[in-house]
């Protein structure tokens, strides 16, 4: 795997030092960015006994956490040049939550360390983001979000095996420590990457890695409200998640509701199906999306969540479950690696880039939150398939909405792709597409 170009500010030495430890950080922040997630549901049906609306309700006071710190961090991370102090801060304030929890395990301080937790994870998407383009530029911005989630994948793949394994022998409340673990190797990584090869104008897309355009100021922040596409794709993500978020969750309760000793360990295995497959997929969309055009992989990931809601549906079989858990790796491997080269595209040369991202994710996040109570409260009153089908409507709504609505951001109006490395439409330009 050839690490992308760098831009021309960055000289090659710094550029692979950064390259190498960018492909460190993905790989170690990949449990840390997703928190204890579904490891959480069923440490608290089968250690504490909680039923699955008040589950879902204490994952969903955390997410809200999220949500009311994500396009602040966002903005965090345009404006700062210490993007490295940033996430270690917040992988600090993720380790220090995660450990908390078996020590702490009622409802409030549940929810608290859950909240802090998730308030402090939303700065490690955009600021990875932020730290690739500033490194590498829009022209290979593509390949190196391909080259993120693909390590960022490998990294949640091992982790899910090491806890099923530890999970097995030692109980659920290991995947705690493995995670607090995770976050100092993450730590080490992110202060590897050289201060020196960001450029922090580009990181917030504010020009081009080629230099040949003049040097503009930040658009206004009304530039989130006003571009069309944006709020268009900001609905497609949120109703993606609405329907996405609760999904594996669920395959988790009904995993532990059948064998206890063996339901983390399974929750794993599912994980790890999932992960496996999106490393490819991740491949394929820093390999061709630029040619292949953005909309189309983005309208893929939405169209997998209903058929995989259906299939949930067919069987109570682990091995089933498992089984159908890969189109998991599909739908997510796809989104994870389109999702911030569409914010890139859109928000080209308004220096917005990064608190538009957290405006998205935001929306992504009121989506994860509604999903969790509304699959714990279908599922308490009709039922573990009614829960699936309905999550997986959703997604099909969202799919007409981009299809009809979204326009194609990569592409220019005759179809053909257009040249990497020069100057996109801007957010107003698309905007009054």
């Amino acid at each position: 795997m050839n690490p992308p170009p760098p831009s021309s500010r960055t000289s090659a030495p710094q550029t692979r030092q950064a390259g190498r430890a960018l492909d460190a950080a993905n790989f170690f922040l990949a449990d840390v960015r997703d928190g204890l997630g579904p490891y959480l549901a069923i440490y608290l049906l089968t250690e504490q006994h909680w039923n699955e609306a008040r589950i879902g309700i204490v994952m969903s006071i955390a997410t809200i956490a999220g949500i009311v710190a994500q396009t602040p961090a966002g903005a965090l991370v345009d404006a700062t040049r210490a993007k490295q102090l940033v996430m270690v801060v917040s992988a600090v304030l993720v380790t220090l939550a995660s450990l908390s929890l078996p020590l702490f395990p009622s409802f409030l301080p549940v929810a608290i360390s859950q909240g802090i937790a998730q308030a402090a994870a939303v700065v490690f998407p955009p600021a990875i983001a932020a730290v690739s383009l500033g490194i590498f530029g829009h022209a290979a911005f593509t390949r190196r979000i391909g080259r993120n989630e693909t390590f960022n994948h490998a990294g949640n793949a091992v982790a899910a095996v090491i806890a099923g394994l530890s999970a097995y022998w030692f109980g659920p409340t290991v995947v705690f420590y493995l995670l607090s673990a995770m976050a100092v190797a993450s730590l080490v990584s992110i202060l590897t990457i050289p201060q020196q090869a960001i450029d922090h104008d580009l990181a917030r897309g504010l020009h081009d890695a080629d230099g040949d355009i003049q040097r503009e100021q930040p658009s206004g922040l009304g530039v989130l409200l006003t571009c069309r596409p944006l709020l268009v794709f900001a609905i497609c993500v949120l109703l993606f998640h609405l329907s996405n978020a609760a999904m594996l969750p669920l395959v988790g309760q009904k995993l532990a509701l059948q064998d206890k000793n063996i339901g983390t360990s399974l929750m794993s295995a599912c994980i790890v199906a999932a992960q496996v497959v999106m490393v490819p997929f991740a491949m394929l969309v820093g390999a061709r999306a630029d040619s292949w055009g953005h909309k189309r992989f983005f309208l893929a990931a939405l169209l997998i969540l209903p058929i995989r809601g259906a299939l949930y549906t067919l069987s109570d079989n682990p091995f089933w479950l498992v089984g159908v858990q890969l189109l998991d790796g599909v739908g997510a491997g796809i989104f994870g690696a389109i999702f911030p080269v569409i914010v890139a595209d859109i928000m080209r040369n308004t220096g917005r880039f990064n608190v538009a991202q957290g405006a998205v994710i935001t929306a992504q996040s009121i989506g994860a939150a509604l999903s969790t109570t509304l699959a714990g409260l279908i599922v308490v009153g009709a039922g573990y398939s009614t829960a699936f089908i309905t999550l997986g409507a959703v997604a099909a709504i969202g799919a007409v909405i981009g299809l009809i609505a979204l326009p194609e951001t990569r592409l220019n109006e005759d179809g053909d792709p257009r040249r990497q490395g020069k100057t996109a439409a801007s957010a107003s330009a698309i905007a009054a597409e």
